[in-house]
């Protein structure tokens, strides 16, 4: 198929895109570029690209590139991100999430597959893994975000429109537009390079992990699915065995890697607490199997921090942090303060 992949130069699009291509799937990118040059590693091979921010994108855009089907992974991407500007999170996650669905179904689009998260159940009222049909209880803009696009891209379903809702766990594992800001790859870095396995809390709240790469195999798995099987549905995305202790994370990554588990002064609990089940995606698509662990992609991560000589200031610093990386663009006059490019950058 002809797929069009927004954020295709984030960290989940540079794992995606190259898999795609090994499906044999044509591939157009859309980015507005924050994170293109962002790299570790050998540079992902460039794809035909529509280089526009999402909240400008129109049917005239869909329609040039005509793909037949849409994987949208677009999003201003973290908690802190996220509340740096509450509304700017909805109006770029949500609002333009809607507008990019109409202008795909217009242009002809037939498959929309959203790049939702488990972030939506945000604290789960106790330790029973939470399935799809679970109440939602966000605690960020994010994850707001993520329950109004669901709701609204499920009112525009209909015969030749078919949304899939791709409920992520908790991504981890290497990708050559690394994030430094999620969990295990923080964990795993400053064990390296630190000898220290720092954790900011006091590491009791349960959270569903998957590599990005089986994310990847998710999207595939799903866009290559029956339409009946995947029409206006949501899946968690990862593995029911995958649900760890944040603190049982970083006892994993100091037996892997080394180094010593330590707590931040005052750590307290973690108000984001869930388990979830990926039963549904396990029992209906059969084609995805998840084909990493934690200490597997632990493993990964380590050698590639060590084979590309990652330092501390890289792992930290704006080009692997994306709220650092948003500030620093800002900072330097780049963008705005609504998070568009500057006239001397477009």
């Amino acid at each position: 198929m002809r797929v069009l992949v927004t954020g295709h130069e984030g960290y989940l699009g540079s794992v995606l895109v190259p898999r795609l291509l090994e499906h044999g799937h044509q591939v157009v990118g859309l980015d507005t570029g924050f994170f293109a040059d962002c790299t570790v590693g050998p540079v992902p091979e460039p794809v035909p690209a529509v280089r526009v921010d999402l909240r400008d994108v129109t049917e005239e855009h869909l329609a040039e590139v005509a793909p037949e089907a849409v994987m949208h992974l677009a999003a201003l991407c973290n908690d802190p991100l996220g509340n740096l500007d509450p509304d700017l999170t909805y109006e770029v996650n949500h609002r333009s999430t809607v507008r990019l669905a109409r202008a795909a179904r217009a242009a002809g689009v037939t498959r929309f597959l959203f790049s939702s998260s488990c972030s939506l159940y945000g604290a789960g009222a106790d330790d029973r893994p939470l399935d799809e049909t679970a109440e939602f209880n966000p605690l960020t803009p994010y994850g707001e975000s993520k329950i109004r696009s669901e709701q609204d891209l499920t009112a525009l379903a209909g015969d030749d429109f078919s949304p899939t809702f791709l409920r992520n766990s908790t991504a981890y594992g290497f990708s050559p537009r690394l994030r430094g800001d999620l969990v295990v790859n923080d964990l795993v870095g400053n064990a390296l390079i630190k000898g220290e396995v720092g954790l900011r809390s006091d590491g009791m709240a349960w959270r569903p992990l998957v590599h990005a790469d089986d994310i990847a195999s998710a999207f595939i798995a799903l866009l290559e699915a029956p339409r009946e099987v995947v029409h206006g549905r949501a899946f968690n995305v990862g593995d029911s065995a995958e649900n760890y202790l944040i603190r049982d994370v970083a006892e994993m990554v100091r037996e892997v890697v080394g180094g010593t588990v330590t707590y931040a002064d005052g750590a307290g609990a973690d108000a984001r607490n869930y388990r979830v089940t990926c039963d549904r995606i396990a029992r209906e698509v059969p084609a995805f199997r998840p084909q990493w662990t934690l200490r597997k992609g632990i493993e990964q991560l380590a050698g590639a921090y060590d084979r590309f000589g990652l330092t501390l200031a890289d792992l930290m610093g704006e080009r692997h942090q994306r709220l650092k990386r948003i500030e620093a663009l800002h900072a330097a006059g780049r963008i705005d303060g609504t998070l568009r490019w500057t006239e001397a950058d477009r």
